[in-house]
């Protein structure tokens, strides 16, 4: 297979002039700073609250890259993943002409994205196990579609995808390949930024709101090569990370210790409520997870259960996709809150 990016990426893309805020065009200090239309009267927060945040977040990236084996020119930081599965699929799929295409059952915003941006969804589904059969692979390769995402630990199911399926993937698609890692933390394999460098037409995602615990910061990561990483920089909105959103990854990238702790512990809290769900006679099945989330089979009724758990002050997910009937998803929380799933589902009656 040969990629070629700048075919692939939307003509107009290719031609427009980015915008240029006032932080691209003076980066330093000055005594000064009369250029951007600031309050230089201050905020009612720290003092830097009142102007622009660096809109290329330099220092957040020299902080992760090395982390992760990559340039700071391999990096691209987003409003949470949401925003860059949005702006790959804005950069790539031409409204009303192209597609994408996703293997459900899988996470959700990827047929968001495709809604939104009037662009056609392919969905070719996982197998039983939810893995990518070698028939899924072909139609996904033979595809015309622009981007494939490959969620991988998967959402809802919780499974890592064959590598080997991936990168049969990587080598025959000719557009771009994603691979949605938010919960690779949690998993036994490397990641595919360490697959980077064989392959041009991969990006990977990553985000700060499983293993760093910092959802509300609202902190997504793609990484790839430098010239797919400058398209994204080119489309996204001037200032799509927040000042204090960097401040906040920036203190959490200096403190990996405590990072490493918290994942260790979201581990052995994985394999301790494993263990326990096995014991109940409500369970039929719980599918192999290499996340930070189990996804359970109830019988005789799942709904009956979610709505018991309801009424305990319990909220877990019911995945919607057919291929999940009967399960709940239930996320690995801290041990008094695992204890507490496990006591409410012990008082579950499937009489009422």
């Amino acid at each position: 297979m040969s990629f070629d990016l700048d075919s692939l990426i939307r003509p107009n893309v290719r031609v427009m002039k980015p915008y240029s805020s006032a932080r691209d065009e003076f980066q330093g200090d000055a005594r000064v700073m009369l250029d951007a239309n600031e309050n230089s009267l201050g905020s009612a927060g720290p003092a830097e609250f009142n102007r622009y945040p660096d809109p290329h977040q330099h220092a957040v990236k020299q902080a992760l890259a090395p982390l992760k084996g990559v340039k700071p020119e391999q990096v691209f930081l987003s409003n949470g993943s949401d925003e860059v599965i949005d702006l790959l699929v804005r950069l790539v799929a031409r409204p009303g002409q192209d597609s994408i295409l996703s293997t459900p059952p899988t996470f959700g915003m990827y047929e968001v994205a495709a809604a939104l941006n009037d662009v056609a969804l392919e969905r070719v589904p996982l197998d039983a196990d939810f893995q990518l059969s070698e028939a899924a692979i072909a139609q996904i390769i033979a595809s015309k579609a622009k981007i494939v995402f490959l969620c991988s630990p998967n959402n809802p199911t919780g499974n890592l995808l064959r590598p080997a399926a991936i990168e049969q993937i990587l080598r025959g698609f000719p557009g771009l390949v994603v691979v949605d890692e938010a919960y690779a933390d949690f998993a036994d394999q490397p990641s595919w930024i360490t697959r980077l460098p064989e392959f041009d037409n991969l990006v990977v995602l990553q985000t700060f709101s499983k293993a760093w615990g910092l959802a509300g910061i609202r902190l997504g990561m793609a990484f790839g090569s430098p010239e797919v990483m400058a398209y994204l920089n080119r489309i996204k909105m001037p200032y799509n990370v927040s000042e204090n959103t960097q401040r906040l990854a920036l203190a959490a990238l200096a403190d990996t210790g405590r990072f490493e702790a918290m994942r260790q512990d979201l581990l052995q809290g994985r394999d301790t409520l494993r263990v326990a769900l096995a014991a109940l006679p409500i369970v039929d099945h719980i599918f192999p997870s290499d996340a930070n989330f189990l996804l359970t089979r109830f019988v005789p009724d799942a709904g009956a259960v979610y709505q018991h758990l309801l009424n305990q002050g319990i909220v877990v997910r019911r995945p919607s996709q057919a291929a999940c009937a009967g399960t709940l998803r239930l996320t690995v929380g801290s041990a008094a809150e695992n204890d507490a799933l496990v006591a409410a589902l012990r008082e579950f009656s499937p009489a009422g």
